[in-house]
């Protein structure tokens, strides 16, 4: 049976144990490398890039460390219902779930959402960013993730414009390392940083060290669109 180590305090929760480093972790499989150039040739068609395939990358990940899924939900919280349905692509798990999930694979969810990183490219398209599908378990409305700068290890800065359907949220609070700033493009969003609440709108901006549980969710009418840049890359 394959083991969890909980911390203390975690509820529960802790990580698999892995069977193989995460640096000897091999690329993600022939079919997403096939994906990556179906999204190029689309870019280059001036189509829509399609969201990432977050699902598939789950599994993928569980299966290089040999965990079942009854292990992966033990870790992170959550049934292993949940798991199997997010790894089939039939729900897509909240921001707040999906942080448990690479907690528990002892892995960034930046190596999950990552795309073809291309350091030469200095403007990128308006339609030609990666997108992140995010949908809230709690209250069925979705977020979308628009990644800036795309994810390459040894990148200092992260930066996705997080656009959120109206009645959407992080579906809780997280933490990470680092520090991270906002900016309100357009909408109305409650902030929550430490159990305190903070009302943003348009032109607002706000900072905060990312150790400090933190989560938001979208109260106007409209769709709201966030800018959030942090560092070191956490998605």
């Amino acid at each position: 049976m394959q083991k969890t180590d909980a911390g203390p305090g975690a509820g529960g929760r802790g990580k698999v144990k892995q069977t193989r480093r995460a640096a000897d972790l091999p690329p993600l499989s022939a079919s997403s490398g096939r994906a990556e150039k179906t999204a190029q040739a689309r870019r280059e068609n001036g189509e829509a890039v399609p969201p990432i395939d977050i699902g598939t990358r789950i599994r993928h990940a569980r299966l290089l460390r040999e965990a079942r899924m009854k292990d992966v939900a033990l870790a992170a919280g959550c049934s292993e219902s949940l798991i199997s349905k997010i790894e089939s692509n039939k729900l897509i798990p909240s921001l707040k779930v999906l942080h448990r999930i690479c907690e528990a694979l002892e892995i960034g969810i930046g190596d999950l959402l990552a795309g073809t990183a291309d350091d030469e490219r200095i403007v990128t398209r308006a339609g030609e960013r990666h997108i992140v599908e995010i949908d809230s378990v709690r209250t069925g409305n979705g977020i979308r993730l628009e990644r800036l700068i795309p994810y390459k290890k040894g990148h200092l800065l992260q930066g996705c414009i997080h656009v959120i359907a109206p009645g959407g949220s992080s579906d809780g609070e997280i933490t990470h390392s680092g520090e991270e700033i906002g900016y309100v493009i357009e909408g109305h969003i409650e902030l929550v940083v430490d159990g305190k609440s903070y009302e943003a709108v348009a032109g607002d901006s706000f900072y905060f060290r990312s150790e400090r549980a933190h989560g938001y969710r979208n109260i106007g009418e409209g769709e709201a669109r966030v800018l959030f840049v942090n560092t070191p890359p956490t998605f």
